[in-house]
Formats: structure tokens, C-alpha cells, sequence
């Protein structure tokens, strides 16, 4: 991360924070958009059909159908008809002031127990991105990154990681994120560009990443908003 870029990012977070509501609060869905404020058209955030972790996918060879669920995703978004998955990219060096964003909608007024989502193998897992940005109602932004603090691997296939940080992850947040903190608003973050090595290898430079299944206190959303 550079700092002009993630002081600008952290601005726009704060924006979008301020027309959170916290009515009923829970994951309702997760909202791509992205921030590109000099137009340089290098990055991108979308929910993508047939890019996610399978969960009960129907598959065929030819001649006969069959259910399959991938290792890493036994479970996930039972609401997913299209096997979205989540696309963020980053083209280019890291200090171009510009971000793939995602906004975690209905998070607002609750406790945080766990945060994760499943991402897709060779995607770039940084100490900074995908990352969550939690902002709480104190006024305090916590950057719990793919790397940084290093999530637990609850599931694994070749294909996809399923990773989480409980509360003993969250409390080595950057600040620390403790049960007793209130959210206003989450959003994951993706400012880390070719430029940047990944965690998970084994390529780098990919400048992209394919998540699913984004979990807050084990609720799972793995699709974009209902028209």
C-alpha cells in the first residue's frame, strides 16, 4: 500500500460509510464498485457467472449429469444460481491512486466473531489486498489483509483456499478488532498491484483475484445484488 493512495481510499470508504443503516442489522450483499478517481481505467470489480466455488454445481461428461462440490467450498451462498464469483483487479504499479472496492451492505450496529471468503488458487494474496476495511463506530479503520494477520486455512482444494479470521486473528487486526467493538461499515479492498508479490504463490504479478463466499459471523454472500 502507499499512503496518498490508502488515505483516498479511506476517504471514500468513509463516504460510503455515511449511507450505512442500521436497521436489521446483518449481510445483505456485497456491492463492487470501484475507485479510479484520474479515469486511468486499470481497475475492475465485478461478480463474474461460473467464476466461483462450486457448491452443489451440476456437472455432465457427456452423457451423465452429476452433483459436485469443490473440497475447499462445502458449503456457500444458497442463494447463488450462477456460481458468481468476485473479480477485483488491479493492472499496473501499486501506486496508481485507483482500487477495485467491494461494499459489504448491512454490516452497520454488529460485533464482529469472524470474517473470511474463499479465494480462487493463483489469485494475489498480499499483506494488503484483498483486504477487509473495517471501520468502527469509534471512528477507527482496522485493515485485516489476505496475509496480514494471517488467516486460518479452514479448507483447501487445488483450485481454492477457504480462509477465516476468528477472533484471535481479528485481535492482531492492524488495529486490533475486539467482540466488544461496534461496525459501521466494511469493505474489501483491493489497491495492490503487479508490482506487489503475492502470499500464496506460486505466481506473482498477477494483479487480480477471484474471491467467493464472503463471510461475516458465518454468514455467506456469493453473489452480486438482485436486480
Amino acid at each position: 500500500m502507499r499512503s496518498r493512495s490508502v488515505i483516498a481510499v479511506l476517504v471514500f470508504a468513509a463516504a460510503l460509510a455515511l449511507g450505512a443503516s442500521g436497521d436489521d442489522a446483518r449481510l445483505r450483499a456485497v456491492t463492487p464498485i470501484v475507485f479510479d478517481p484520474f479515469d486511468s481505467d486499470l481497475v475492475a470489480a465485478r461478480w463474474v457467472n461460473g467464476a466461483g466455488c462450486p457448491t452443489g454445481a451440476t456437472v455432465n461428461d457427456g452423457t451423465t449429469s452429476s452433483s459436485f462440490t469443490d473440497p475447499a467450498c462445502p458449503t456457500g451462498d444458497p442463494r447463488d444460481e450462477h456460481n458468481q464469483g468476485l473479480l477485483l483487479v488491479k493492472t499496473g504499479p501499486t501506486p496508481n491512486d485507483a482500487a477495485a472496492i467491494a461494499e459489504l451492505k448491512g454490516v452497520r450496529g454488529i460485533s464482529l466473531t469472524e470474517l473470511g471468503y474463499d479465494v480462487r488458487t493463483n489469485s494475489h494474496c498480499g499483506a494488503g489486498a484483498p483486504r477487509f476495511n473495517v471501520n468502527t463506530e469509534d471512528g477507527v479503520t482496522h485493515f485485516v489483509g489476505c496475509n496480514s494477520p494471517p488467516p486460518v486455512i479452514a479448507s483447501a482444494s487445488q483450485g481454492w483456499k477457504r480462509l477465516r479470521w476468528t477472533a484471535a486473528e481479528l485481535a492482531a487486526a492492524f488495529p486490533p478488532i475486539a467482540p466488544t467493538d461496534t461496525v459501521r461499515s466494511i469493505s474489501i479492498v483491493f489497491d495492490e498491484g503487479q508490482d506487489t508479490d503475492s502470499a500464496l504463490g506460486p505466481d506473482d504479478g498477477a494483479g487480480l483475484a477471484v474471491i467467493d463466499n464472503i463471510d461475516v459471523n458465518g454468514q455467506l454472500i456469493g453473489r452480486g445484488a438482485e436486480k
